[in-house]
């Protein structure tokens, strides 16, 4: 396996490569991010490790290029934010999975192995489920031959759903993927971009894909 590390703080860089290495999987370090997206498109990478604060460019601004540009193999975050809002902001941007600093070095292995486990499918901007499909890319949405538009909260909640298709999502954690702010029990904001979700993807169809699981949430499923 071959792993690219854009790291800019020489100690933490040093003590991943070196995990890395020790695992026998071969390891590069850059310190900025314009280097680090050079090299992730130019070279075979099966996993990037990516640091959210870097000279040059920032770790979301390459994030957000690297997917843009079609870069479909697993990005690791590595950031010192732990609130909610900014972990939302990374996946969304096309993170597979973060580590929040400072950490140890077993739960970064442990992340790492988990998503070369993947199969490399699960890293593409393209969701599907059954008919309906989204690019995250593009942020286009169809469903058979009929191209759908969404406000960007519509967008947000349907690439959660299926992104764990066929898994109950409960509004909690809906509410803090798309508003990035935990569920009030009083509100009915998720409800109601579901019911939008459901005329736009589901009324004009025989086959209906979203779900209420009464009490729990929502799910998708083909």
């Amino acid at each position: 396996m071959k792993i690219l590390v854009i790291e800019d703080d020489p100690t933490v860089g040093e003590f991943v490569r070196r995990g890395l290495e020790e695992q026998r999987w071969q390891a590069d370090l850059v310190n900025n991010g314009l280097e680090g997206e050079r090299m992730a498109v130019s070279q075979p990478y099966d996993l990037v490790i990516l640091d959210m604060r870097l000279p040059g460019r920032n770790g979301l601004d390459v994030l957000r290029t690297l997917r843009s540009r079609g870069f479909e193999r697993p990005v690791l975050v590595l950031t010192a934010q732990d609130a909610v809002d900014a972990k939302v902001e990374t996946l969304r941007a096309g993170a597979d999975d973060y580590v929040t600093k400072p950490f140890a070095f077993e739960e970064l292995l442990a992340r790492v192995e988990a998503l070369l486990r993947r199969p490399r499918a699960m890293a593409s901007p393209q969701l599907r489920v059954a008919d309906l499909e989204l690019d995250q890319g593009t942020r286009d949405v169809r469903r058979g031959e009929e191209s759908i538009e969404l406000t960007p909260k519509e967008f947000a909640v349907l690439e959660y759903l299926m992104r764990h298709a066929g898994r109950v999502m409960s509004r909690t954690l809906i509410t803090e993927y798309a508003w990035g702010y935990h569920f009030d029990p009083g509100t009915n904001i998720v409800d109601v971009v579901i019911n939008h979700l459901r005329k736009k993807i589901d009324a004009k169809f025989e086959k209906k894909l979203i779900t209420t699981v009464r009490g729990v949430g929502y799910m998708i499923r083909g």
